[in-house]
């Protein structure tokens, strides 16, 4: 059957545009459909990853400014204006999107189509009356924020990160988020920062309850310190308005606030497609896909979001890499998820890689060894009045890296040293065997790699002695 396209990607978002761009590059024909008229991008781009850290960087220099007086630096209580703090945000996405546009990509050799579409059997796609004919399609089309069945919520109104990210101008006065995951904790502090009274629902018995809990409870502890109330063990059951309040219903207890944020988790955009048309199986999570990243139909593919699993934009990026090269030239090559790293970039940050201790105990028992150091033994943390959270290892007493959680300062950048020795294979004690600059944060790696050696060590009753009459011996024919 003869076809119109080598490859067909409906979606424009991260892991879309990853697969487009190659696929063109190695000259093959390639459409990349997409549904947004904002143009290509996706929810990392307009609603996620750019516009929340640019708002987490000026809600930074607000609560920098608020604490100078820690430095013998002595301002004024800052004014914020939030519509220009927006603007700020709205500025980054703009000068970033220059590298998404749709001149950049057909410049590539990639065609851009704009619309909704669906398939209309196991190989075509429709989109604007259009036909697509394909040897292999991907569906890269990501998630949208998921809405709790709290009662009334949806006649009352509430934001998610699409309405925060799409022309917020005027910053809430109080603001309950509900979800404590990434998502709601750091934009709950930002608006914090920014000025807004913030209380945080959560579900379970601390914050990011996939996080390392000793780490998440640091995290959790900045943000009660710095005025977050944190209704921990919590579910809002029911949202109504009262006098322009809106009163959430939390258990005995009734919070009032201008404004309620939902971040409670992701849905798959998977409604539109007519995936039963073409064959393709959807789970609970997403659409299912094999380790090769192939559908229950072998010519289409799904990548990032919409698949469930890890939901960050390099997980994306990496899953769109792998499909189309299977996709574009043999379906040899497997998803590898052994090492993931992701962070919250919360202050202080949370960044993680592997297992967590509880589940390196679950798969290995007795032999796992926890190694730990603090910020506030780091110098560098210190001058920087940095000295809050931890680096956490996982390690066999062969010196396997199983995880690795970093809660502080910059932990999202100090995490990929471990990253780099789990993708390599390398033992923990490679960290230690480099030389890393003083005074920097880094230090933090090779001194927390350095608490296996030091636990063995001190386990190792024998080769102690054994020390103790060598050294003997020397002193006493040092003469």
């Amino acid at each position: 059957m003869a076809v119109d396209y080598d490859l067909v990607v409906i979606g424009g978002g991260s892991a879309g545009l990853v697969a487009a761009s190659a696929g063109a590059q190695l000259k093959a024909r390639v459409a990349l459909v997409e549904k947004s008229t904002r143009g290509l991008g996706g929810d990392c781009l307009f609603y996620g990853c750019v516009p929340s850290k640019s708002m987490i960087h000026s809600a930074q220099i607000a609560y920098n400014v608020k604490t100078a007086s820690r430095f013998g630096v002595y301002t004024s209580e800052p004014t914020i204006n939030f519509a220009e703090a927006m603007g700020h945000v709205e500025s980054v996405v703009s000068t970033i999107a220059v590298h998404d546009s749709t001149e950049r990509f057909e410049s590539l050799g990639v065609e851009v189509i704009y619309g909704t579409g669906q398939f209309v059997d196991r190989s075509t796609f429709e989109v604007g009356g259009r036909r697509l004919k394909a040897r292999a399609f991907l569906i890269a089309t990501g998630s949208h924020p998921a809405l709790p069945p709290i009662e009334g919520i949806k006649e009352a109104g509430y934001l998610t990160n699409i309405d925060v990210f799409s022309g917020l101008k005027t910053r809430p006065a109080s603001l309950a988020v509900i979800g404590a995951g990434p998502i709601g904790c750091e934009l709950g502090q930002s608006f914090s920062r920014l000025g807004s009274e913030v209380t945080i629902i959560s579900s379970r018995d601390h914050i990011m309850p996939k996080e390392d809990p000793e780490a998440a409870i640091v995290v959790e502890q900045q943000l009660r310190s710095e005025g977050i109330r944190i209704l921990n063990n919590s579910r809002a059951q029911k949202v109504r308005v009262v006098d322009g309040k809106k009163h959430v219903y939390v258990g005995e207890e009734v919070v009032v606030v201008d404004e309620i944020l939902v971040s409670a988790g992701r849905t798959p955009n998977v409604s539109s497609l007519n995936l039963a048309a073409a064959g393709v199986e959807v789970g609970k999570q997403g659409i299912t896909v094999n380790e090769k990243l192939q559908t229950s139909n072998s010519r289409i593919y799904a990548a990032g979001d919409v698949i469930g699993g890890y939901q960050f934009t390099h997980v994306a990026g990496y899953e769109a890499a792998v499909a189309m090269q299977n996709a574009l030239i043999l379906p040899l090559k497997k998803a590898d998820y052994r090492v993931i790293p992701w962070a919250t970039f919360t202050e202080p940050e949370l960044g993680r890689v592997g297992l967590t201790e509880q589940q390196a105990r679950d798969r290995y028992g007795d032999d796992v060894y926890v190694l730990k150091h603090e910020f506030k033994e780091l110098d560098r943390a210190l001058a920087e009045a940095a000295g809050h959270g931890f680096a956490k290892f996982i390690t066999r007493s062969n010196g396997e890296i199983l995880g690795a959680h970093i809660v502080g300062s910059h932990a999202g950048e100090l995490i990929h040293e471990v990253v780099l020795a789990m993708s390599q294979n390398l033992k923990v004690s490679a960290l230690t065997g480099m030389i890393h600059v003083y005074p920097t944060l880094s230090e933090i790696n090779s001194k927390t790699a350095l608490q296996l050696t030091k636990q063995k060590y001190a386990k190792n009753e024998f080769l102690q002695t054994l020390l103790q009459k060598f050294f003997n011996w020397r002193r006493g024919i040092a003469s």
